[in-house]
């Protein structure tokens, strides 16, 4: 984009100016709890920024404070030109927002729901209408838009919300974990969408908790750990810091202690995952028959042995000391199948 870009309110914005700038950003809640420390960020336009972390991080709250839901206790915040304090109805007008949370209510129909969304915004009976077909179609619910919202999906609803949060065509979109405890038909629905608005111009803010999410849609990443910004960059150039493969190993009897102090000789030992033992190995592949050498020799017999390249987790790792996925709870996430229909 090189000239300029009309805003949802009929504004206009310079393309140079940032979508989404912070300086500083800061929420401290009662009792002292600081959620954000003081975050800076600058933010494209048509830019996917994916923002990485685990609960309580400071994802959510950051949602909430550049979608003028939550006032920051310091620093200062910019979206689509518009400070979110001083500004926050001009704010409003230019976003569109999906929270981990959909208020969608459950004895409407999808498409009563994108009507009501669509005279929410002020826009005659008549262009709501052909809206409401429109993004009812474009998110594959055009065959459910007379069911009771009771009755959708988990999926179904994510993207009813996505649907609602499109009605006044935003410039910016903020999607707070759109996709947890999606099945994977459903979860590659809304990637698809996604890049499909953000081609279309949309500038994306989004939260998640996957790897695999933010590494197939985001232009840039940010990794936000206990309120801070620890890491940020595009996907390939985060990963080429990280630079070095790892080797994970498996034994058969799960003797983990002396694996671990058998690699240590080797590179360097990273938190073990699933079960396996993971070291550095600044050499490779080339590094690997050592290792398997010196295993054999202490009497330690491998079930699985995998030279994996560097991934976000191992960028996660670290700039954090842990994994991501699954480091809050050590719980098994529910997953919701898709029903058909």
């Amino acid at each position: 984009m090189t000239a300029s870009q009309s805003a949802g309110d009929g504004s206009i914005q310079s393309a140079q100016m940032p979508a989404i700038e912070t300086r500083d950003l800061q929420r401290v809640f009662s009792g002292g709890v600081t959620a954000v420390a003081g975050v800076d960020l600058q933010i494209s336009e048509r830019e996917i920024y994916a923002f990485l972390g685990p609960n309580g991080a400071g994802k959510t709250t950051m949602v909430r404070m550049l979608t003028t839901l939550l006032r920051p206790t310091g620093g200062s915040a910019t979206v689509a030109g518009h400070d979110v304090v001083q500004e926050a109805a001009e704010v409003r007008r230019a976003i569109g927002v999906a929270l981990q949370e959909a208020a969608l209510d459950p004895l409407m129909t999808g498409r009563e729901l994108i009507r009501l969304q669509a005279t929410l915004h002020g826009l005659p009976r008549s262009e709501g209408r052909v809206r409401a077909e429109r993004l009812l179609d474009r998110v594959g619910l055009a065959n459910a838009a007379d069911r009771r919202v009771g009755t959708y999906s988990g999926g179904m609803r994510r993207r009813l919300d996505l649907a609602s949060a499109l009605v006044h065509q935003p410039r910016i979109l903020f999607l707070d974990e759109p996709t947890t405890g999606l099945d994977p038909v459903s979860r590659k629905s809304i990637w698809e969408e996604v890049e499909k608005l953000n081609r279309e111009g949309t500038t994306v803010f989004l939260t998640t908790q996957y790897l695999e999410e933010a590494d197939n849609l985001a232009d840039r990443v940010g990794i936000i750990d206990e309120g801070r910004i620890v890491a940020e960059g595009t996907p390939r150039a985060l990963k080429a810091e990280i630079g070095r493969p790892h080797l994970e190993v498996v034994l058969a009897d799960g003797t983990m202690d002396r694996a671990e102090e058998i690699l240590r000789r080797f590179g360097r030992p990273l938190p073990a995952k699933d079960g396996a033992a993971l070291v550095e190995l600044e050499g490779g592949a080339s590094g690997v028959a050592p290792v398997v050498r010196a295993l054999d020799e202490a009497g330690l017999v491998v079930e699985s042995l995998d030279l994996v390249q560097p991934t976000l987790d191992d960028v996660f790792v670290a700039k954090t000391g842990y994994h991501l996925e699954g480091s809050d709870t050590g719980e098994q996430e529910a997953v919701e199948p898709e029903p058909s229909g």
